[in-house]
């Protein structure tokens, strides 16, 4: 008769060193990954890191710098082999063509920057990774600024630079440098700022298309509408539209305003940087109260 002895009783593994002995207090957990405290730093990194690795970043400044030193070039090349000089007038001015054309290559990539994330979605994404909203917009906005504002200067510096030296001999007269200045510096701001105001309404609407649609309408409606409105009781609002539109606001940095009234100097500046201020409020206060 066979005898079965029961099996022993295996004694328990021994507890991982990270795990607490029974009856004695878990001791935590320490990551070998370094903790630290999020800030807005780390948000423009990561959308710096968005806007130069999608094609449509590389495509619209592309196409921007084309039609701004394009035109430009091709506007100084056309004056400078005309019988005719300019009769003491800055060759400056002649950049204003390539610009005007080339803000909505600004304004379709200020609006992608925000809008394109709804459309397909990475908005929750970027949520998750940064809750807070209003660093996200502030990130988006800074960095976009930033990339708009260099490009547009360099174009438009080149631009000025190429059609003064070709220029020199057909009685163009030398810029002083409040107008280097305001051909260069200042219409690169209000270019970026027109930019920038695309990106808000895009946050605003949060479809591109739309966007897009309404930015282009505020650049050139104002003007195509006073153009038609031949009645005299509408003079005063045909000049008034004249005035505040986009592409006279950009004349104006070239001294050579399509009105004889309206902004002057630097006004079309303050004008666009309180026109975006508003409207970034707006978009930041919507962005607290909307579901991503």
């Amino acid at each position: 008769m066979s005898t079965h002895q029961p099996p022993m009783p295996q004694a328990p593994a021994a507890a991982p060193e990270w795990q607490a002995a029974p009856g004695v207090p878990y001791p935590g957990y320490t990551s070998p990954i370094p903790v630290v405290r999020t800030h807005l730093g780390h948000a423009i990194a990561s959308e710096w890191t968005k806007i130069k690795s999608v094609r449509s970043t590389i495509w619209t400044l592309g196409v921007f710098v084309l039609l701004v030193i394009g035109i430009g070039l091709a506007a100084g090349a056309l004056v400078s082999n005309s019988s005719s000089d300019l009769e003491g007038e800055s060759p400056l001015g002649l950049g204003f063509f390539g610009l005007l054309l080339g803000s909505m290559c600004i304004i379709t990539l200020g609006v992608l920057t925000t809008a394109s994330e709804y459309g397909t979605g990475m908005i929750r994404t970027t949520m998750v990774a940064c809750p807070s909203r209003g660093r996200v917009l502030a990130a988006k906005a800074i960095v976009f600024f930033v990339v708009a504002f260099v490009v547009t200067l360099a174009s438009a510096s080149f631009v000025a630079m190429t059609q003064v030296s070709m220029l020199d001999g057909n009685g163009a007269k030398d810029p002083s440098g409040g107008e280097w200045l305001k051909a260069t510096v200042g219409v690169s701001l209000y270019i970026a700022l027109l930019g920038l105001l695309s990106l808000v309404i895009g946050s605003i609407i949060r479809h591109s298309a739309g966007a897009i649609t309404i930015m282009i309408g505020a650049l050139l409606a104002p003007l195509v509408i006073a153009l038609f409105m031949f009645s005299e009781s509408l003079s005063s609002l045909r000049e008034k539209l004249v005035e505040y539109s986009v592409p006279n606001q950009l004349s104006v940095f070239y001294s050579n305003s399509l009105s004889q009234s309206g902004p002057t100097g630097w006004d079309p500046l303050w004008i666009m940087l309180g026109v975006t201020a508003v409207a970034f409020a707006g978009a930041y206060a919507l962005l607290q109260k909307r579901d991503v």
